[in-house]
């Protein structure tokens, strides 16, 4: 399937089932607490999602400007929240998606986010923006395992959704990875553009005269969230560190190894 064909399909990303009810529950007392429906969303790739793109929406007059969690929530009423995660409950499944194990998934988005946030503050970038590019950077993948899964199935049979080198993969079989998926619909949601060239450079953030330093910090924490998930050594780590990536941004690879620092041991 081609890139533009693939971005014509519909689908619906789903949620973390306990997320949902937790959030449902919260947005039905009589005071609901805007600081955790801000947490609760922000750990959910599909919520946080389908926030930014009805805060872009032309309805609000803020197409391009949203980019946080926060930010969304400042813009819409919680009837809005309301009905989204009220849809999302209907597609709220451990198992929607063929070829992936969505815990697994949740789970390394998140660590994207956080290793992202991170080290934004490092070099300067909006943490908040890079925390919620890196919850999303990834899901163009499901979008492609829910659009052609017979496709996506003979991948996966060559290299694992979230393998180190997934995307290279991907380009070479089908010309697109999950990347530019991922950046064809943030464009199509009226995303910020810093935050969907980020989306689509990420797996070579400066690569053909490009750069995008917020591209290059998802790069890095990907690169991070993946290792975690190959379990590396500590030379399997240092032989796979994007080191062009790094020093473009000022950063070695003990820099990123500190921020939110995982358990190695335990995946080594």
């Amino acid at each position: 399937m081609i890139l533009s064909a693939l971005l014509e399909q519909q689908f619906h990303l789903p949620s973390i089932p306990k997320v949902v009810a937790l959030l449902l529950s919260e947005l039905g007392q009589p005071e609901a607490d805007l600081h955790k429906i801000n947490r609760l969303i922000s750990t959910d790739p599909a919520l946080t999602s389908r926030l930014l793109q009805l805060a872009n929406s032309s309805f609000f007059q803020q197409s391009g400007k949203i980019s946080t969690v926060s930010e969304a929530l400042a813009l819409l009423d919680l009837s809005h929240v309301r009905m989204m995660a009220q849809a999302a409950a209907e597609v709220a499944s451990p198992k929607a998606v063929p070829g992936i194990l969505l815990p697994q998934f949740w789970d390394y988005s998140l660590n994207v986010a956080k290793v992202s946030r991170s080290l934004a503050t490092l070099v300067r970038l909006n943490a908040q923006a890079a925390f919620t590019t890196g919850l999303i950077h990834a899901v163009g993948e499901l979008a492609m395992h829910l659009a052609m899964p017979d496709v996506c199935a003979m991948l996966d049979n060559e290299i694992a959704p979230l393998a180190m080198n997934r995307a290279f993969v991907e380009r070479t079989v089908l010309g697109y990875c999950y990347a530019s998926v991922g950046a064809g619909y943030a464009r199509m949601w009226q995303f910020p553009k810093p935050m969907v060239d980020a989306i689509e450079h990420q797996y070579a953030p400066f690569d053909n005269n490009v750069y995008e330093p917020l591209a290059g910090v998802i790069h890095l924490a990907a690169w991070r969230a993946r290792a975690k998930e190959a379990g590396l050594s500590e030379k399997g780590l240092a032989v796979t560190y994007p080191d062009a990536v790094g020093i473009a941004l000022g950063l070695n690879i003990d820099m990123v190894l500190q921020q939110d620092p995982f358990d190695w041991a335990a995946h080594t």
